[in-house]
């Protein structure tokens, strides 16, 4: 590899959808247990229950005539504008999802061709040397669609590379799982670029799969209310109290681990953006990595927050909390050049992985 290179951010653009969707919104419907029987409980218990669990009040889905690729395309849009270059420059295209493209009113996933064909052909480039492909790895996903287009820059294959996560969950959740409740839709790109500057872009990254024992904690299944749709018909199923632990167990080690291989310690740490899963998930992460490093005090603001009002949007969170901290959209927040800044994310799979990068 060539030592001389680094991966550094030069652009972000997000799609947050402009339809609201909230917690009341869910009034209404009918829940079920996992065994089918119907819930045993009355629909506003359910939901305060929730808020208390995730404290998400809202979420954002796509409009109907809107599909992942779709929205993929308008973040990829702001974020070249954002870095200043011609989209005929990029080397890569790589597109996080784990869905593909979902029509409205169906939950059949379409990903041929390739989402990332789909948004180069969107961005008009012509040229045939811009490489696309996807990349389905559960949450995730762009984060480790970063760290690929890492390698490829480090090697000196690449000079410009796009990475996006794009996603509408709300296409494949059963509306009779009260876990339904957590997703939400939305699509984040990011510009990474080769820069021979000392001491900035990504500094180090860990992942992890644990498949052995977790490969099954967030998989496909039919709906809870058998007489709901077709027999055959798919949904997103989580076991959301086995995520939890394992996600407390592994990220804080993750993170860790990612920091130790850059010599860098807890204290140099100015933000901490991990993907928004579950606000108080996240909060009990936070508090566990701060902890392998018997640090009581956690520094305020280290962790930007937005699950409250986008809800869960898979590979979309962080580069959309990484795009509205750099353009000051997001109170008490921002990035100052040499701020060490960790990356971390947990998903399907069961997969994870970190990353810290210097601003």
């Amino acid at each position: 590899m060539n030592n001389a290179l680094h991966s550094v951010i030069t652009g972000t653009g997000t799609y947050i959808p402009s339809e609201k969707i909230t917690n009341n919104d869910f009034l209404n419907h009918e829940f079920y247990e996992s065994c089918g029987k119907k819930l045993d409980k009355n629909n506003q218990d359910v939901i305060d229950k929730f808020f208390e669990i995730t404290t998400i009040t809202e979420r954002r889905y796509v409009r109907q005539d809107q599909v992942a690729s779709d929205i993929a395309f308008l973040a990829a849009e702001k974020a070249i504008e954002d870095a200043a270059i011609d989209p005929e420059e990029l080397d890569y295209i790589i597109v996080a999802h784990n869905f593909g493209d979902v029509k409205h009113g169906s939950n059949r996933s379409d990903m041929v061709p390739a989402l990332a064909s789909r948004v180069k052909h969107s961005l008009q480039i012509k040229n045939p040397e811009c490489i696309t492909y996807d990349l389905p790895f559960g949450c995730p996903g762009w984060l480790q669609g970063i760290i690929q287009a890492d390698y490829f820059i480090k090697s000196g294959d690449a000079k410009k590379i796009l990475v996006i996560g794009t996603e509408t969950i709300s296409r494949v959740i059963d509306p009779h799982d009260r876990d339904s409740m957590i997703y939400a839709d939305g699509a984040g790109a990011t510009i990474m670029e080769a820069s021979q500057e000392k001491n900035q872009g990504l500094l180090a990254h860990k992942t992890r799969s644990d498949t052995y024992k977790y490969s099954e904690m967030l998989k496909m299944g039919g709906s809870y209310n058998a007489q709901n749709g077709r027999a055959d018909d798919l949904y997103l199923k989580m076991n959301g109290r086995k995520l939890y632990q394992y996600a407390l167990e592994t990220v804080p080690k993750a993170i860790k681990a990612c920091l130790e291989k850059c010599g860098l310690d807890i204290s140099v740490v100015k933000k901490v953006l991990i993907h928004q899963a579950n606000g108080k998930m996240d909060d009990a992460i936070l508090d566990r990595l701060y902890s392998l490093y018997d640090v009581e005090t956690i520094p305020e603001h280290v962790m930007p927050m937005i699950i409250s009002w986008t809800g869960n949007s898979s590979v979309a969170t962080i580069p959309t909390l990484l795009d509205l901290i750099r353009k000051g959209k997001l109170v008490d927040h921002s990035f100052a050049k040499d701020d060490i800044v960790v990356f971390a994310s947990v998903g399907a799979g069961m997969n994870i992985n970190a990353a810290v990068y210097q601003f």
